[in-house]
């Protein structure tokens, strides 16, 4: 057996900021030297962030990348960090003279990859491309990558590691397939993978699944942070050959993870070079060998593995939301937030989330009161702003209304949404004066049902609480304040008292755009409505399978039509963090223009 020191730089990259992204890369590998580490492996596409979507279509872009991997490789080497080895992500293109890829015809060749190298020496030692490209849920790969068809295995210090690119993991066949084959004595797979709820589990069973097959090692490194509706939930593992869990990274924050593994000695025999094998899945996989050090490492000492403990299921849900709303504040150039804070459940979730993410200093909350609020909504959301300490003020928009209820002749629903619209310019002005971020409060209850007003409280530009239910926005406002403290996790900010008045956590929820105005009066009960939205927008089901699942037949028939018609008020709604399988935005796309109804059997 030989020894070797790995660490996982499980970092947060920005999309299209090579340079920044570049010195993270340098700032990581230093952090990894220091600690003793043979090879640092960072996530996938961390040198151009990920996902780039149409970006990788730019040749520009693509050819920023290769200059700005290369000039990485030179600035390690010159910053005294020639000797470690360093894997990461990067965009780059396919290059066979004029061929075309028999895999993708009518695409030429130099199509964009997906790809991933090892850096040593001041040089791009070896470089290989995701084989299998993901086509669904938020996923649009093999529209814009070309496949690779190489699994690199260098040897490193009398080691041989191979290198594949997240999905590789997820499916059968292709790099995964002929690891074994390979006689790899460590599986290196860079990741961006989304976070959605439960799925740390799912993937650690993969790489205990995978570790097995290939008959070694695997560790697995994942990027963290946001990106737009997605999360990148870090949780970066190392198992061993036979599954065994070795170490794990904490959720939802940069780490480096620094294990000491025991491995196979490389077989001497097999030397640098080049050999076809059959993949299994009717492909053909190069497997490339190059040897960077034969001769395996005097034995050292062993450092204590480190094995972080995961969130549970509320702390976790939680953790993304306050990571995807910080991350698209920072990255898009805001320092604070502003959001329309009405004494109900939503408005004071989303701003704790946001005291949370950014700090209570940074939002500044919009009291809104007109002829229909209670006086316990104002003092509610009042009661909210102190025990937070964020910014507020009371702009009333009674008289607003009645101008234009002069000039107009609304009723019913028309005269509601009125009040919603002007509510929405208020903050849409004090946005553009101030410069804050608009955040908006509606949840993926209201928007399945259309339960909510286009350009009134649809409008902004992120929705923290956009893909939980009604029922999840209750349950995450207990758990927070079960939590005033933060708990020790470092994503909460420490408040004096529960943060969230239980005067406003026990409310009936209103729009409270009429008298005495109830969701009840419109929707059903959420602990109702709430289990038929996941399983028609999130499992799909038709309207028979909904009835067979257990659901009352007319509320399958009334809820279907409210989802169907509302698909306009959605694709205009602000992005927020995905959470769930199935969201509002990259994973659910169906036309706006559309007469199909869903058929009953009856």
């Amino acid at each position: 057996m030989a020894q070797l020191r790995i660490a996982l730089a499980q970092v947060n990259p920005t999309v299209g900021d090579l340079g920044g992204n570049a010195d993270l890369i340098v700032e990581w590998a230093r952090r990894a030297a220091a600690a003793g580490a043979h090879l640092v492996a960072f996530p996938e596409m961390m040198l151009t962030g990920y996902p780039v979507e149409d970006l990788a279509l730019r040749g520009s872009f693509v050819e920023a990348s290769q200059r700005a991997l290369a000039g990485v490789a030179r600035r390690l080497a010159a910053e005294g960090l020639g000797d470690l080895a360093v894997v990461t992500g990067y965009l780059d293109r396919q290059v066979v003279g004029l061929a075309r890829d028999p895999s993708r015809p009518g695409r030429p060749a130099g199509s964009p990859l997906n790809a991933a190298a090892w850096l040593h020496g001041g040089e791009v030692l070896v470089r290989s491309a995701k084989h299998h490209l993901p086509n669904y849920g938020v996923f649009d790969e093999y529209r814009i990558f070309v496949r690779g068809d190489r699994l690199p295995v260098v040897r490193l210090h009398g080691v041989d590691v191979a290198t594949v690119i997240c999905e590789d993991l997820w499916q059968d066949g292709g790099p995964v397939g002929v690891t074994a084959t390979a006689g790899a004595g460590l599986l290196l797979a860079l990741n961006a993978s989304p976070y959605e709820r439960d799925k740390d589990d799912v993937r650690l069973d993969l790489c205990a699944e995978r570790a097995r097959e290939a008959g070694c090692a695997l560790a697995y490194v994942n990027m963290v942070g946001g990106q737009d509706e997605l999360v990148f939930d870090g949780d970066s593992v190392i198992v061993g050959a036979d599954g065994t869990l070795l170490a794990r990274g904490p959720q939802f924050a940069e780490h480096l993870l620094v294990a000491d593994l025991a491995l196979p000695a490389a077989d001497p025999s097999a030397r640098p070079g080049r050999t076809p094998v059959d993949a299994g899945d009717g492909t053909t996989i190069t497997v490339d060998r190059r040897t960077l050090s034969d001769a395996t490492l005097p034995a050292y000492p062993v450092e204590p593995q480190s094995v972080a403990e995961p969130l549970d299921d509320l702390a976790e849900v939680y953790a993304a939301l306050v990571l995807g709303t910080r991350d698209y504040v920072r990255k898009n150039g805001f320092r604070s937030v502003l959001l329309g804070l009405s004494g109900g459940i939503d408005s004071a979730l989303v701003a704790t989330i946001a005291a949370d993410a950014i700090g209570p200093e940074n939002v500044h909350a919009v009291l809104l009161p007109s002829r229909y609020s209670s006086e316990g909504s104002v003092t509610d959301a009042e009661d909210l702003v102190k025990r937070q300490g964020i910014n507020s003020r009371i702009v009333p928009i009674g008289g607003m209304v009645e101008a234009f209820e002069a000039e107009l002749d609304l009723h019913g629903l028309a005269a509601e949404n009125l009040q919603a619209r002007i509510r929405a310019n208020v903050w849409m002005g004090l946005s553009n004066e101030h410069g804050h971020l608009v955040l908006t409060g509606g949840n993926k209850s209201e928007l399945a049902t259309g339960y909510s007003t286009l350009y009134g409280d649809s409008a902004g530009g992120f929705g923290p609480i956009k893909d939980l239910t009604k029922t999840m926005v209750w349950a995450l406002a207990r758990w927070r304040d079960t939590v005033p403290d933060g708990g020790g996790l470092p994503f909460l900010h420490p408040f004096a008292q529960e943060p969230i008045p239980e005067a406003i956590i026990v409310k009936e929820p209103s729009a409270e755009l009429r008298p005495d105005q109830r969701d009840r009066d419109s929707l059903p009960d959420y602990a109702v409505l709430d289990p038929l939205i996941v399983d028609y927008v999130e499992r799909d089901l038709g309207r028979d399978a909904l009835v067979a699942a257990g659901h009352d037949p007319a509320l399958v028939e009334r809820v279907i039509r409210l989802v169907d018609l509302a698909e306009y008020k959605r694709r205009q709604y602000p992005p927020g963090p995905k959470t769930t399988p199935k969201n509002f935005g990259r994973d659910r796309r169906l036309p706006i223009t559309n007469r199909w109804r869903e058929p009953s059997a009856g």
